[in-house]
């Protein structure tokens, strides 16, 4: 008879060391092909990344916002983008009203900022409000190039309004409509703005939120590269807790804004300003006051 003998796995340790190297190599290629698919794949789909507009809620069944409203529309090849100039009671050719253009988060439309119309025309403010392409009412395809000149011809159309003052025009921006505030007040310099919850750049935050090169975005959304000269004073606001855009670029903004102002809020980034709202509006006040740019114009 002969003892049995059991089969037993080759020991790592036992390998050659050549036989250990190629199978490294097949591991570190493997990784790589993935994060290069992968890469790739973020390439062609950031489009619908960074302008979700399939996720967004339809809009109300009314055309425009209240009765004063003015709804305006240009013509693109592919249809039309509209966007509603909402006028401050009072305001009229003999007494110009200050105008903040408001550019809402990319998951968002303009059916939705009830809360942020009603703050600023409370501050005597008009509110301009530029639907993005492919959201809301608006056709086209999003691109940040098409909205910040969107964007512009709007607010060049409005400026033509007697009832709107050109020397106090406000840009305000939230989330990733900063980006696109900061596109506008790159070709048309405000008195000032308002960031909200807001990156320094699309570049930036790829590489953190996505996991690939900024090299690879084709809407950088420069935040950072327009304030950091802007002569014009700027009002910046952060979640302490943002989970989408963190604090970290907040406070990078702050640092780099030469004329800037930074409050760091209660809040995440879907719920901002959170339960600091009543804050969020006393510092934009504040801010406006400050500035000389609404003055007298809220005893009205």
């Amino acid at each position: 008879m002969t003892d049995e003998q059991t089969y037993e796995p080759p020991n790592d340790d036992a390998l050659p060391a050549k036989k250990k190297r190629g199978r490294l190599s097949r591991v570190i290629f493997r990784i790589a092909t993935f994060y290069i698919v992968y890469c790739v794949v973020v390439f062609f789909a950031q489009d619908y990344l960074i302008f979700p507009s399939y996720i967004t809620p339809e809009p109300a069944g009314i055309e425009k916002y209240d009765r004063t409203t003015t709804v305006l529309t240009r013509d693109i090849e592919d249809g039309q983008v509209v966007a509603w100039y909402i006028p401050v009671a009072w305001a009229s050719a003999d007494k110009p009203a200050p105008l903040v253009m408001y550019f809402h988060g990319n998951a968002e439309i303009i059916d939705t900022q009830d809360d942020r119309i009603e703050g600023h025309r409370a501050n005597g403010c008009s509110v301009l409000l530029c639907e993005y392409r492919d959201y809301g009412r608006s056709d086209g395809s999003a691109s940040e190039a098409a909205l910040v000149e969107d964007a512009v011809y709007f607010l060049d159309e409005v400026l033509k309004r007697p009832d709107v003052d050109p020397s106090r025009i406000v840009i305000h921006g939230r989330s990733m409509g900063g980006g696109i505030a900061a596109g506008v007040a790159k070709q048309r310099p405000p008195r000032a703005m308002i960031l909200g919850s807001t990156f320094t750049s699309m570049t930036d935050l790829a590489p953190r939120k996505a996991l690939v090169p900024g090299f690879l975005v084709r809407h950088p959304l420069d935040v950072a590269g327009v304030i950091k000269t802007a002569e014009y004073p700027i009002l910046i606001f952060h979640g302490a807790d943002d989970d989408i855009v963190p604090v970290s670029f907040g406070r990078k903004l702050r640092d780099i804004a030469p004329n800037g102002e930074y409050h760091e809020l209660n809040c995440k980034h879907n719920d901002f300003p959170g339960p600091d709202e009543s804050k969020y509006w006393e510092a934009i006040r504040a801010f406006l006051d400050k500035h000389d740019i609404v003055k007298d114009v809220r005893k009205r």
